[in-house]
């Protein structure tokens, strides 16, 4: 099978979408983002890649803490609110009802299945985005979705974003 070149480009055929939760100026902010991954499993960490103009940025970089919240099909419109509308342009406080774990600086969207608390373990420039390498300090989950005491795909029903657009 002949291939073509296409460029480089940042691909993965498929990935997560999440909100990432950080306070700016003490109040909740929600942005979606579609580039997290497990970073370490021992001690567990995981990561999120945001450009570096982001408001939510800000928050982080201000507590040194972050949360990622993975949203349910259901709650595309909300979660892609959350990456339309900057949090330097209008209050997302209210889009989710936020609750606080541990670290009492990174808010957790009520509404969504589960929830990592995480604390700032190092920041890396990538260019256009920062890396934000979390350690996972929680992980908050409704037991319904919950099998054998740890998450369910099938039960989280998560979004998956590839090419501009949401699955799930």
């Amino acid at each position: 099978m002949e291939k073509v070149t296409v460029g480089p480009m940042p691909y993965m055929s498929v990935m997560p979408t999440v909100l990432v939760g950080a306070n700016v100026k003490g109040k909740a902010n929600y942005m979606t983002a579609a580039w997290a991954t497990v970073a370490c499993m021992s001690p567990p960490m995981i990561c999120v890649a945001i450009n570096k103009v982001r408001y939510t940025a800000k928050g982080i970089e201000e507590n040194k803490t972050f949360s990622l919240n993975i949203p349910s099909a259901r709650q595309v419109v909300e979660t892609d609110h959350c990456g339309l509308v900057s949090g330097s342009q209008a209050d997302k406080s209210g889009v989710f009802q936020s609750f606080y774990g541990r670290l009492r600086t990174a808010p957790l969207a009520e509404e969504c299945p589960v929830n990592i608390e995480c604390r700032l373990f190092k920041s890396m420039e990538c260019g256009s985005h920062i890396l934000y390498v979390g350690e996972i300090e929680e992980i908050h989950a409704d037991p319904s979705c919950l099998t054998d005491k740890k998450p369910d795909i099938a039960k989280i029903n998560p979004l998956i974003y590839a090419q501009a657009t949401y699955f799930g």
